[in-house]
């Protein structure tokens, strides 16, 4: 079974009120200008990477076709935009019929992105496109913000699983789509059970300190776990005295045990000092889970340590100091007139600082070297370069208004893994530089 297609009670029927109120006024106008049936072509890219990063991941893209096909104007909707006064009766009788029957190119989930790279691309009339901005935003903004504060944490784990355990610190369906970011990015597990049930994404969990403080002792609280869960569960040690703790963990479940939890305290220092007394205690196989406001920095220093997983919550539900990845959604071309096949003419905004943009529709390549690692960054308007035809970057995911490029989640976690791994070595360092291939335009 699928489990992503059991979809959530907490599921809203239409997306078509997540979006902001002036693309409602834009399509009226439109509508009224005789502007609205011009084939437009819009694009999402950001301009820079946040602060420090170097190189950014493309997370959301599955949710964004969701959400697509989900936007409708049922009754109720319709009902609140009349008695608002938002748009008038004839903008309204537009949106009772509205369905996407545009196109959508776009980088492939879990691809990794430049600045200037257009990772999606919609292509319909003015009126149909414009209505997505918003939505399609949110989701692409928040998903790859959290992927690739995922990404990093990956990276700096090696080997090492990560937990993702942030729900408790971001909105309750944030956290969801948080947990299916984190999965792309390179974690193993959730603790989040809606994020389990909606995308089929592994779960843990085991106790918190609020069990250890309900008993009228640690053993007590040790020994009723283990009667519950089995002596492979994890144990908390850190309520009280740690090095207690452990031994009296051991003797409660014995050499078995599956793992301690440490979740204060000076983690490299305790995580040796209790590796050594877990070994001292014949629990040589007993593993050590270390969380506690980690970040890719409190990772990476751990390194050295006898960790053998790593949960996260805070840091990685906020993107770890960047909670948004910055991008926009532009029109970067539009026909002169409604007439069908009228030719599309490039456009673009023109101002003062950083926030221009580029007109035309956008091809983008990834130019590799000899060994087959990224060099370039390539985006055009023009004919495709032969020498990059092979390695074009932008997949259809829409094909007149019908969704082509569903994938399992599984897929999307691999593929950014071989993504990151075709990059320079200097992607994966967590000091600050510049993206690590340079955006060429053609």
């Amino acid at each position: 079974m699928n489990t992503a297609d059991l979809g959530l009670p907490v599921d809203v029927p239409s997306t078509a009120l997540f979006t902001d109120q002036y693309e409602l006024t834009m399509l009226q106008a439109a509508l009224k200008a005789g502007t609205g049936d011009r084939r437009s072509v819009f694009e999402v890219f950001t301009r820079r990477l946040p602060e420090g990063r170097r190189y950014g991941v493309v997370a959301g893209t599955g949710r964004v076709l969701d959400a697509v096909e989900n936007f409708r104007f049922d009754a109720g909707v319709l009902g609140f935009l009349r008695e608002r006064d938002i748009v008038d009766e004839t903008t309204l009788a537009w949106l009772a019929g509205y369905r996407f029957t545009g196109d959508i190119w776009g980088y492939p989930e879990g691809e990794v992105y430049f600045p200037g790279s257009p990772i999606l691309r919609v292509e319909g009339s003015f009126a149909e496109c414009v209505l997505l901005e918003t939505v399609i935003l949110s989701i692409l903004n928040h998903d790859s913000a959290i992927a690739a504060a995922a990404s990093r944490m990956s990276s700096a784990a090696g080997d090492r699983p990560l937990i993702e355990m942030g729900a408790r610190r971001t909105h309750e369906l944030a956290a969801v789509a948080a947990s299916r970011a984190a999965y792309v990015g390179g974690f193993a597990t959730t603790s989040d059970l809606a994020a389990g049930f909606r995308y089929g994404i592994p779960t843990v969990g085991t106790s918190a300190h609020a069990f250890t403080l309900l008993h009228d002792n640690e053993r007590d609280a040790f020994r009723a776990q283990v009667d519950s869960l089995g002596r492979g569960t994890t144990l908390l040690v850190d309520t009280y005295d740690v090095t207690e703790a452990v031994r009296m963990a051991v003797e409660v479940a014995g050499p078995e045990l599956g793992a301690v939890r440490i979740d204060s305290g000076d983690l490299l220092l305790v995580a040796h000092r209790v590796r050594q007394q877990l070994d001292d205690l014949g629990a040589t196989e007993t593993k050590i889970v270390v969380t506690s406001d980690l970040d890719e920095y409190a990772i990476a220093s751990l390194a050295a340590a006898p960790v053998d997983a790593y949960g996260v919550g805070t840091q990685l539900v906020t993107g770890s100091g960047h909670p948004t990845a910055s991008m926009v959604y532009k029109l970067v071309a539009r026909a002169h007139s409604a007439e069908p096949g009228a030719p599309l003419e490039p456009v673009a905004k023109k101002s003062l600082g950083a926030k221009s943009s580029m007109g035309g529709r956008k091809w983008a390549a990834r130019r590799e070297d000899a060994y087959g690692v990224a060099e370039a960054e390539v985006i055009g308007t023009g004919a495709v370069p032969a020498a990059l035809a092979g390695h074009q970057l932008q997949v259809e995911l829409v094909k007149g208004g019908e969704v082509l490029a569903r994938e399992p989640l599984d897929a999307v976690r691999d593929r950014h893994t071989a993504a990151r791994a075709r990059l320079p070595l200097s992607a994966t360092q967590l000091s600050r530089g510049e993206a690590v291939i340079p955006t060429e335009y053609v």
